[in-house]
């Protein structure tokens, strides 16, 4: 099982602490394998909100395997220094990207996860970038039965966004690396809108934002909890304090994506009250 968080804006006067807090212990009661933080933990990148982030964070970050990489908000302000302060220097080509190879029990036994720093210090585009590419290339040449990628801007556009002007700057060339790398699952946060796609045997998961109210349409503050198994993945969004929906199931064995309906409906009002 996977967790999967992102976009906090710490700071922003839409962020919602007990959102937070709540999200935060309800992954703790699920005891996912993984934790991804997808970037955005800030507003304006300052020091203290990287602490409030940091504080909220710390009883997951304590209790289970987590992966924290930052967001284009995060990188305002020369805040990806206090970035490293906070949750550490990364590897790799970017100071800030992570590499963890996991064994456990059950199915996958072996998880290779990269993620990577996508963020440009003052702006709001993303870009991966052809020094990482070899770096990523490697990462995932060793063998696993499921490799993660996971980066905090959005490689496909998201529906209900509007113009996609922040989309990664390299995002064909990337998709095309982590298709040569037979990636399983890439994660992305950034637009605050939860989607799923499929592209070449590979899912790419969106997660909306955790615990603010700087939402589109009638979407709700969410995160995503994916279940993988050797047939499927399972992916249900979770709304803080209030329940869950189904977002999508994939078929690894005769690739048919089924999106559940509700995942369109989030756009209506009665999405937002149910």
């Amino acid at each position: 099982m996977i967790a999967q968080i992102s976009d906090l804006h710490c700071g922003s006067p839409f962020f919602d602490p007990g959102l937070l807090e709540m999200a935060v212990n309800e992954i703790r009661e699920l005891e996912p394998d993984l934790v991804v933080v997808a970037g955005d933990l800030t507003q304006e990148g300052y020091a203290s909100e990287f602490q409030t982030a940091h504080t909220g964070l710390r009883p997951m970050i304590e209790e289970l395997t987590t992966v924290v990489i930052p967001g284009n908000h995060d990188a305002k302000n020369v805040g990806y220094v206090h970035f490293q302060d906070y949750f550490g220097k990364g590897e790799g080509a970017g100071k800030s990207d992570r590499l963890l190879h996991m064994s456990k029990e059950g199915y996958p036994r072996r998880l290779t996860v990269v993620a990577v720093d996508s963020s440009k210090p003052d702006l709001a585009e993303g870009e991966v970038g052809r020094e990482r590419y070899d770096w990523i290339r490697d990462s995932f040449s060793t063998p696993a039965d499921f490799r993660l990628f996971a980066l905090h801007h959005h490689l496909i556009p998201v529906p209900g966004t509007g113009r996609e002007r922040n989309i990664v700057w390299d995002a064909g060339d990337v998709l095309a690396l982590l298709e040569d790398r037979e990636v399983d699952l890439v994660l992305c946060g950034h637009k605050h809108v939860p989607h799923v796609w499929e592209i070449g045997g590979m899912l790419v998961v969106n997660s909306g934002t955790a615990s603010s109210y700087r939402l589109r349409g009638y979407t709700r503050p969410s995160y995503n909890i994916i279940r993988v198994t050797e047939e499927s993945i399972d992916v249900t969004m979770i709304y803080p304090g209030t329940g869950e929906r189904p977002a999508a199931s994939y078929d690894r064995r005769t690739g048919v994506l089924d999106r559940n309906p509700d995942l369109k409906a989030m756009f209506s009002k009665s999405a937002w009250r149910w």
